[in-house]
């Protein structure tokens, strides 16, 4: 596909998808710290299963910098623990934990400072925190314009040819921010991180690694070259 054709593609995906579920208000969290915790914690798992993590922190009065990162290593995993692989995630938060309280006096704007560049290296110099993870908590919670890959998007690109299956993350992110940047309310970081949740939505619900619904898919409009019910790989840019 050329670019000009990506471009509209993409962007008549985020109408099609918008008009199906409407404005999706993502990342739930209420507050910005809650949406880095999250942001760790939904690695490998369900949103369903952070939200019993997160209560659990709620209900033991420990969700903030300070207070979780004075709990015993066993203490964090016990109340993470619905959200799966429990002992890992606590590492890897206490590794967050220590650069923000340690690093940044307990700061989350001390931690999202400066460019998006610099606050993007600083996130993923900590052991644990990789790409997808450092977007999720720049874009939601930094209030950076830094775009969010995950496999959703890049199921749902590739299957309708705007992206080959090999492609980078840094790859994918690109093009994304390349080609989506005019945004229809003209605001650009709610339009990135609508972009995404509406990503998420069809993932979902529709475009499953396996047997995905494609009959009642929002973006069936734009799925070209059909084979077995999913794009074929012919034609992707």
């Amino acid at each position: 596909m050329s670019n000009r054709s990506i471009e509209w593609a993409l962007n008549e995906a985020y109408t099609l998808m918008r008009e199906h579920y409407g404005h999706q208000h993502w990342w739930p969290g209420e507050t910005a710290f809650e949406v880095c915790v999250g942001a760790v914690l939904t690695q490998n798992t369900n949103w369903g299963n952070v939200e019993r993590a997160i209560h659990n922190l709620k209900a033991a009065g420990v969700l903030s910098p300070v207070a979780l990162y004075g709990l015993p290593l066993d203490r964090l995993s016990a109340l993470i623990r619905p959200a799966g692989y429990f002992n890992v995630k606590a590492v890897r938060l206490r590794n967050f934990l220590r650069l923000v309280v340690e690093e940044c006096g307990g700061s989350l704007e001390s931690l999202f400072a400066g460019g998006t560049c610099d606050a993007r290296t600083r996130l993923l110099a900590i052991s644990g925190i990789g790409p997808e993870t450092a977007d999720s908590m720049l874009l939601y919670a930094g209030h950076h314009a830094s775009f969010v890959v995950d496999a959703y998007t890049r199921r749902i690109f590739h299957r309708h040819g705007w992206c080959p299956e090999e492609i980078s993350y840094e790859g994918l992110q690109e093009l994304c921010a390349g080609h989506l940047r005019i945004p229809p309310n003209g605001d650009l970081l709610d339009y990135w991180q609508d972009y995404h949740a509406q990503l998420v939505s069809v993932g979902k619900d529709h475009c499953r690694s396996r047997q995905p619904r494609c009959d009642q898919c929002p973006l069936r409009p734009l799925l070209h070259g059909k084979k077995s019910g999913i794009a074929s790989s012919r034609g992707l840019c």
